[in-house]
């Protein structure tokens, strides 16, 4: 990898210690298995925060954890591979011989890990950054006042292969996991000094509160409807909700 700005250093940094933390967590079912995209996509992953988080940004979006067809393949947050690989122009494979997580040492057969060879499109990802490719036109216009990460970097599965979020975790499990993701949000947040956090969903958005309320009361939390097709409003023109929601916070304008 070519020299790496001050800034993109550091959250490559902190992501790898968030990596470390994660893989010494265990889950119970029905979890029955566990992916850390920020250790087997760690190069996607990096080239991504190497290329766009060389800078301060303006605005930070905050999801809340990977999709199984985007960050779970890429490394990316909402990382539709479209979208990495055609707007981002980011081609790093998956690293060679990794497992899933020290938890999970193969893939679940339903959900596979691919990388960029991975055929199916996560719709939340496709909607993020289309909306984005549509307003800014380029990633580097995007990148250079935003950026995109997540709270939580692991995907939880059930044994039929059914998405579990971390707020449907018990306590036990999920203090230690935000214990860990509490940090590292506060080291992206010191790191890059935005002036807006925008929760991608009301999950992210109350974590956000909950953990910078106290250190950064300067920073304007908010929030945008979450893009994920389970969800009946984001299935009725999501981008121009979030379009309004994100005018109506002043975090963008008209122009």
């Amino acid at each position: 990898m070519a020299r790496i700005a001050p800034t993109a250093r550091t959250l490559i940094d902190a992501a790898r210690d968030l990596a470390a933390d994660c893989d010494r967590l265990r889950f119970a079912p029905p979890v029955t298995h566990v992916y850390n995209p920020l250790a087997y996509a760690r190069p996607m992953h990096e080239q991504y925060l190497a290329r766009f988080a060389q800078t301060p940004k303006r605005v930070l979006l905050l999801g809340m954890n990977p999709g199984p067809w985007g960050m779970a393949q890429t490394g990316v947050p909402f990382g539709e591979v479209a979208a990495v690989r055609g707007w981002m122009e980011l081609d790093a494979p998956l690293a060679p011989g990794t497992a899933p997580s020290p938890q999970t040492l193969t893939p679940h057969p339903k959900r596979p890990l691919e990388g960029l060879a991975c055929q199916r499109s996560e719709v939340s990802g496709r909607r993020l950054w289309g909306l984005m490719q549509d307003r800014f036109q380029t990633a580097e216009r995007f990148f250079e006042q935003h950026l995109v990460v997540n709270y939580c970097p692991l995907v939880f599965m059930e044994e039929s292969a059914r998405n579990r979020t971390p707020d449907k975790l018990p306590a036990e499990e999920r203090h230690p996991l935000e214990t860990a993701c509490d940090a590292h949000l506060r080291r992206i947040v010191e790191t890059l000094g935005p002036a807006f956090l925008v929760g991608v969903g009301k999950f992210a958005q109350a974590q956000a509160r909950r953990v910078l309320a106290e250190d950064f009361p300067s920073v304007t939390v908010t929030s945008i409807l979450h893009p994920s097709p389970a969800s009946p409003a984001a299935n009725r023109g999501w981008a121009a909700q979030a379009t309004q929601q994100l005018l109506d916070a002043g975090v963008w304008d008209d122009a």
